[in-house]
């Protein structure tokens, strides 16, 4: 899983979008991978957009594509892409479709993408996009939502990863297994500090309340067994990993443990289930909360890789002058 070989960068020209380009960017020289970045138009745009004269482009109606030919040619400028190997393409088609289509196409292992505010995922992406990506992926997704705790510095056209502290929000449920994996991946190979966290959740208390002697005892029972495979954690991934117990609200202890630790980067794994509505599936409250209200990036990985064909879409690359 780790390093990354393959990555997406979704991209809409916003200020926001660039914070997450540097992720996307730190990660590619580091698996000395390769950086797809992606735009969807609602709209067929012609496949030499960057090649041809920009007299082309002058009729009122093409002033458009004027526009995104040069907000493209100055993100590929970008001296963080410097030295990296890229692939520019439009896409037509919806946003989180086109993502989950070239997930498939470019065979990515990590998306990263940038969040922001705190009422609801994304407004960067539109609406909630940054929540469907994430929901529906197939590969881990960085989500990023500045300003935060920041782990890739950019100084004097060097990139410089420094991943001292991951987070891992376990729950021992299927859904954090690979999400398991890939922390213990990435501590291994940058050298950080691996720290893992299991929130006992306050349902207990409300159990106690209404069966005093049922509820503590069966608390009791759950704070051993927590304690139990939380060892069992440390037999496994070593010495480097260290294990926390807490209990309270997930969400509110995660994020809490995440500032307390100064972590750099949180795992976690996205269980997703249905929409009571239908529709995309949809992520957990709590997953929602740790990404919205998180101290620093947030990689969300998904419990499995397999991905649901999305309708076709026209995809083309950018070629590059």
């Amino acid at each position: 899983m780790y390093p990354f070989r393959n990555i997406l960068f979704p991209y809409n020209f916003s200020s926001n979008a660039h914070a997450a380009l540097k992720y996307a960017a730190a990660f590619a020289r580091d698996g000395r991978g390769r950086l797809v970045v992606l735009n969807a138009q609602n709209t067929k745009v012609p496949k030499d957009l960057l090649s041809a004269p920009a007299q082309r482009f002058e009729r009122e109606d093409d002033r458009w594509l004027l526009q995104l030919r040069g907000d493209l040619k100055t993100l590929l400028a970008d001296p963080l892409l410097k030295g990296v190997d890229t692939d520019p393409y439009i896409v037509e088609g919806e946003p989180s479709d086109a993502i989950a289509q070239s997930t498939m196409d470019h065979e990515i292992d990590l998306i990263t993408i940038a969040t922001r505010g705190r009422k609801g995922l994304s407004r960067a992406l539109g609406g909630s996009m940054a929540e469907e990506i994430i929901a529906g992926a197939g590969c881990p997704v960085l989500a990023i939502k500045p300003p935060q705790r920041d782990f890739v510095q950019h100084r004097e056209g060097q990139i410089d990863m420094r991943l001292e502290r991951i987070l891992l929000a376990t729950n021992f449920r299927p859904s954090s297994v690979a999400a398991s994996q890939l922390a213990g991946q990435i501590a291994n190979h940058l050298g950080a500090e691996l720290h893992a966290v299991y929130v006992i959740g306050d349902y207990f208390d409300q159990i106690s309340a209404v069966f005093p002697e049922g509820g503590i005892a069966a608390l009791t029972r759950f704070r051993s067994y927590v304690s139990d495979r939380m060892a069992q954690l440390v037999r496994k991934d070593g010495p480097r990993t260290l294990t926390h117990i807490s209990e309270g609200r997930p969400y509110e202890e995660i994020i809490r443990k995440a500032s307390e630790l100064d972590a750099d980067l949180i795992v976690i794994g996205t269980g997703v289930h249905t929409s009571l509505f239908g529709g995309n599936p949809v992520l957990g409250s709590d997953i929602e909360r740790v990404i919205r209200n998180a101290p620093c990036p947030v990689l969300c990985v998904p419990a499995t890789k397999v991905l649901t064909p999305r309708p076709a879409l026209v995809t083309q690359t950018v070629p590059q002058t």
